[in-house]
């Protein structure tokens, strides 16, 4: 990848590129660069053609059964619910990125798996009914006792560890989607632009900028635009 490469990847290289740019008071010109590149690459600009097709192939895939993935996506907006400020993690995404993750990170599959048959268990020996036909307070209820581990007792061990891998998960995928960044109000790296020394201090000293400088350093009308090098390295614009 060329260095003209790397600076598109900073601007388009993800899902974020559009908020980012929109936050940091770039041109519509800007904005409307990233999201061509963006559309043109399908999301996968920066990614080589085998993983890519690696993306695709665990895309096609299926892991989490029906029931499984609908208590991914309670889990996930129990983790994270709606608040004042953004939507829930199953809104943002959050249980397909898990999905996504069993199958790119096989480690994952039985303690994911497994935990999520040991909460059914443990909803049934309390309520007689597995997790998803509980009601709001007796899920609540199953979840406080695994959701925090200095409290939790030596029994729920098991939970314990099975909620922590699946808040860390949820966190990760939410906090990584474009619901998530907003919420944290990131703006990425913003650009600092130089205009040179303000006029009213030039003037203040009897000084000012030669038109060599001017020229050569302070091109307000180019300074939105990407570099480019030849293959030697050089500059060319």
């Amino acid at each position: 990848m060329n260095r003209r490469e790397h600076l598109k990847l900073l601007l388009a290289g993800s899902a974020g590129a559009g908020l980012f740019l929109s936050t940091t008071g770039c041109s519509t010109e800007d904005i409307e660069e990233s999201e061509r590149i963006i559309a043109e690459n399908s999301g996968n600009y920066g990614r080589t053609e085998v993983e890519m097709a690696y993306n695709e192939r665990l895309k096609s895939e299926t892991f989490f059964t029906t029931s499984e993935h609908q208590m991914v996506e309670m889990l996930s907006d129990i983790i994270i619910p709606v608040d004042d400020i953004s939507g829930g993690a199953t809104e943002a995404g959050v249980a397909d990125f898990i999905e996504f993750m069993m199958k790119d990170i096989p480690s994952y599959q039985i303690p994911v798996r497994g935990g999520l048959m040991w909460l059914d268990n443990e909803c049934r020996k309390r309520f007689n009914k597995p997790f998803l036909e509980c009601t709001s307070t007796e899920r609540t209820q199953m979840i406080d006792e695994i959701a925090w581990p200095e409290q939790a007792v030596e029994e729920m061990g098991y939970g314990v560890r099975f909620f922590n891998l699946m808040r860390n998960l949820v966190s990760t995928g939410f906090f990584t989607s474009q619901m998530g960044i907003r919420d944290l109000g990131y703006a990425g790296n913003s650009p600092g632009f130089w205009d040179g020394v303000p006029d009213e201090v030039l003037a203040a000293h009897g000084l000012s900028y030669d038109k060599k400088t001017l020229d050569e350093c302070l091109q307000v009308d180019e300074r939105n635009k990407l570099a480019e090098w030849d293959e030697s390295g050089n500059l060319i614009r």
